[in-house]
């Protein structure tokens, strides 16, 4: 087929999913990418399904950080419910303290310090207006039909066609496109089409949701709260946004015996059972659903260089943890920063393999508490428990909650070290290691004074940040000066048509200007650590300092010792997979 065909549109990307994974991978190509970049997203469902109540609820402090760094998180938080209490009753309507889902109440050091509560109709609102603001709009009702992979077809050549199908006139058409991800959810047409493998199981147990406006004498009802029931396992009751609340129990073998047709009557009559001893009553249902419970995982999530898949399209499990829509959305943002360097030309191919090597390891670690959680939940002890078999389920499940707590705020979440985004360094040399998030801190802007932090000063843009933790000037002065030095000898290093910014601290109190307060012309944008608070997280010494290179994403690439040998080692990190203006290619 000839790309010059009317009757053949030509993407850089086509995204196949209108979901919150498939809408934020969209939004970061279109916001990242220059003209003349084109960005194609469809969704076969019409846009009134696509705005019922239901589906996902909570985004935890590091999806809420991620969504923050792309400029769409204060839009979520003045909708949302801000959860950060949380309380745990037993059968008999006694509270049981540090049970269930008491890790929420210990998710600090961040700003967002708080389960983000904002049903995904809402959420898919806000990104789907931030994306048509960068020139794209989701086009529905499209379903994919079927995909070609075109041979002998260069890097970034146009290597995918892709036949989609307007659902409603059944009129056909072709998009060719470079690179195709498939964010269509757990029956993703995607993998399917492209005989991916999706390797797992699906057990008996079957969970029911039921969201609606309530009342009841439950003490504390706007919390996240687990109740222990002897009939319907643990339940769960999360406050939800606009007043509403989210009732969800296993629906077990024993109880589904009573109902020949499951509908939402039954629904609402077992979750009224299921919250005993307190009561509750529906003033309206806004949404239910009953689903099987099962943990699934793609064989592959990226095939013949062109196709990936993201969320719950390469992997599945229960909401047991409220993992689902956070997981995509560390998929989401872990590929859209390296799919946008490759696209323009700034960064090699093969860093888009790096999307599955970080991605699989960490869902394999939900996968596993997943299935420990979702058992424990169904009132089971976990498939290889080696500990008392009497043991309450209840207080296992607390135990393994609290466990898992740094994997489920995402703030602990990390990449293993490899030998091209996360390079080991230096033991010793700072308290945080490559592949980990990068902290956020309280900084101060110079003249002004004014506080800031981190994350704001590192928007995600699709670029790297150096960042200089240059302690106290006056310790560090030889070590800056050493490594300015050979700074000058690395002038691509400064060039602004690779994407890469400099960022320099210093623990200082501030005076009139930066370059008095340095004794110089500081490297990039300059912020103040008065108190040295900025320093210690980081485990800088203030008579030493370090250079950290941070991600596009917010994690930590590297670290190395400032002074002369630093800008080779920050040069040789960025040679391993940027294609650099400026540099020797003797």
């Amino acid at each position: 087929m000839d790309s010059r065909d009317p009757t053949i549109e030509c993407v850089d990307v086509l995204v196949v999913g209108g979901g919150p994974v498939g809408l934020i991978t969209a939004y970061q190509l279109a916001r990242n990418l220059p003209s003349p970049h084109k960005i194609k997203i469809i969704e076969k469902q019409p846009k009134s399904a696509q705005d019922q109540y239901g589906r996902a609820i909570t985004l935890f402090p590091r999806s809420s950080e991620m969504l923050d760094q792309l400029g769409l998180a204060d839009s979520l938080a003045q909708q949302c419910f801000a959860c950060r209490d949380t309380v745990n009753y037993d059968k008999d309507g006694n509270e049981s303290p540090g049970r269930g889902w008491s890790f929420m109440e210990n998710m600090k050091d961040t700003k967002w310090d708080f389960a983000l509560v904002l049903r995904q109709k809402y959420q898919e609102e806000i990104f789907r207006q931030a994306l048509k603001r960068h020139g794209v709009e989701l086009n529905t009702p499209f379903a994919l039909i079927d995909i070609e992979v075109l041979e002998n077809v260069g890097p970034n050549g146009y290597k995918v066609l892709a036949t989609i199908e307007n659902t409603t006139t059944k009129v056909k058409s072709i998009v060719k496109c470079k690179y195709l991800i498939g964010a269509d959810g757990g029956r993703s047409s995607v993998r399917n089409t492209m005989e991916i493998p999706f390797d797992g199981s699906t057990s008996e147990d079957k969970w029911v949701r039921v969201d609606g406006v309530i009342e009841t004498d439950l003490p504390k009802p706007r919390t996240y709260c687990a109740i222990e029931s002897p009939t319907h396992g643990n339940v769960l009751w999360a406050a939800l946004d606009h007043g509403a609340t989210r009732i969800g129990f296993a629906f077990t073998a024993e109880r589904q015996k009573a109902y020949p047709n499951f509908d939402e009557e039954a629904a609402v009559k077992e979750a009224i059972a299921s919250v005993k001893p307190f009561n509750l009553s529906f003033k309206q249902v806004d949404w239910w659903t009953i689903y099987a419970v099962g943990q699934r995982i793609a064989r592959s999530f990226l095939v013949k260089d062109c196709v990936f898949l993201a969320g719950d399209a390469c992997h599945t499990h229960s909401s047991g943890a409220a993992q689902g829509m956070n997981t995509g959305m560390h998929d989401s943002v872990n590929l859209g920063w390296k799919l946008s360097l490759v696209l323009q030309g700034l960064a090699k191919p093969d860093l888009l393999h790096t999307y599955e090597a970080e991605r699989l390891p960490n869902v394999q670690r939900l996968i596993n508490y997943d299935k420990d959680i979702s058992r424990l939940m169904t009132m089971q002890l976990p498939e290889n428990w080696a500990g008392d078999p009497n043991a309450d389920p209840n207080e296992v499940l607390g135990v393994v909650m609290a466990e898992a707590a740094t994997f489920s705020s995402g703030l602990g979440i990390y990449y293993e070290p490899d030998s091209l985004l996360s390079i080991a360094s230096s033991s010793g040399l700072t308290s945080v290691q490559p592949g980990q998030r990068a902290p956020d801190v309280v900084l101060q802007k110079p003249a002004t004074f004014e506080a800031t932090r981190l994350q704001t000063e590192t928007p995600n843009i699709a670029r790297f940040y150096i960042v200089l933790f240059a302690g106290d000037v006056a310790q560090t002065k030889s070590s800056l000066a050493a490594f300015s030095q050979s700074v000058e000898d690395m002038q691509w290093l400064h060039d602004c048509s690779n994407p890469i910014s400099w960022i320099s601290i210093f623990s200082v109190a501030g005076g009139p200007s930066a370059y008095e307060t340095v004794g110089g012309m500081p490297f990039g944008k300059v912020l103040y650590d008065e108190d040295h608070s900025a320093h210690k997280r980081y485990g800088v010494d203030v008579g030493r300092g370090a250079v950290i290179i941070l991600r596009p994403d917010g994690w930590i690439g590297t670290v190395t010792q400032l002074g002369s040998g630093a800008a080779q080692a920050v040069g040789s990190y960025f040679k391993k997979f940027l294609t650099l203006n400026g540099v020797s290619k003797v």
